[in-house]
């Protein structure tokens, strides 16, 4: 097997503008935050955010300027922190489409994608506003007697991108602690990358099957980068670094891409 390792740049490089981009981890907990830095970096446009519960990246990738549509059933950081005020106003404006969610239907998409159906059928929605907000809802007669059902059609990424505690350079991925959406994301998705806190040494490190969470030939791309889901937490590595969540909370939109430059730029 060759080896997949690659710089956060040329990870970065494999998504184009316009791309469906799903990103793991859930909230404030295991997003990979340095990968979503460089993408506010690199200039991207027009990308169309995948995600069953968001904070940072989601608001990060709006204030950028790099996101045209949002599917979430979530954004907001939390109680302690409040909400995504730049997702807002980006939504408000009419700059950014936002497709209201339940996590459970972006989740019951990715299925639809992972079995390359069309679409998934869902339970629950046939009455609910859900239906008015997001065109990618319909409702349906079930063929089997049921009566009418609600569905929704597939996301299949272009690119996704999971951030995960250790990983091998041919895409051996391990996470530890909770596994949120980031397995099907990776199943969904036409590309995936990882980025991982420890880049395991095939010389005194033997990875078992066993250990795997996703396996190499799901995976594109590999990218070493240590505190790579800072300012959010890391099971097992590091808590939520408050300070840094507070000090963006704060910013302008003009002032967005300095912060990217300079946290990038802090050897942590």
């Amino acid at each position: 097997m060759d080896s997949k390792v690659m710089t956060m740049e040329q990870a970065v490089s494999l998504l184009k503008d316009g791309d469906m981009l799903a990103v793991g981890g859930n909230v404030l907990h295991r997003t990979p935050m340095a990968f979503i830095r460089q993408v506010v970096l690199s200039g991207k446009r027009g990308l169309h955010l995948v995600k069953t519960a968001g904070a940072q990246e989601v608001d990060m990738l709006c204030a950028g300027g790099n996101v045209e549509e949002v599917d979430a059933g979530f954004v907001s950081y939390e109680t302690k922190y409040g909400l995504a005020l730049h997702y807002r106003k980006e939504v408000e404006s009419g700059r950014v489409k936002a497709n209201e969610h339940a996590c459970y239907t972006v989740i019951s998409a990715l299925r639809a994608a992972v079995c390359g159906s069309p679409f998934m059928p869902v339970r629950g929605l046939v009455i609910s506003d859900l239906l008015k907000y997001n065109n990618y809802f319909d409702v349906v007669e079930d063929p089997f007697g049921s009566g009418p059902i609600a569905v929704v059609k597939a996301l299949v990424p272009d690119v996704a991108v999971i951030h995960v505690q250790k990983c091998d350079r041919y895409g051996n991925a391990i996470i530890e602690g909770m596994k949120f959406e980031d397995v099907l994301m990776a199943k969904a998705a036409k590309k995936v990358i990882i980025t991982t806190e420890e880049l395991l040494n095939d010389r005194n490190y033997q990875i078992t099957a066993e250990r795997v969470t996703i396996p190499y030939f799901l995976v594109d791309a590999v990218v070493h980068a240590p505190r790579g889901a800072a300012p959010c937490s890391c099971y097992g590595k590091y808590e939520v670094d408050e300070a840094s969540i507070l000090e963006f909370k704060k910013l302008k939109k003009e002032e967005v891409f300095d912060y990217c430059k300079k946290y990038n730029a802090i050897k942590r």
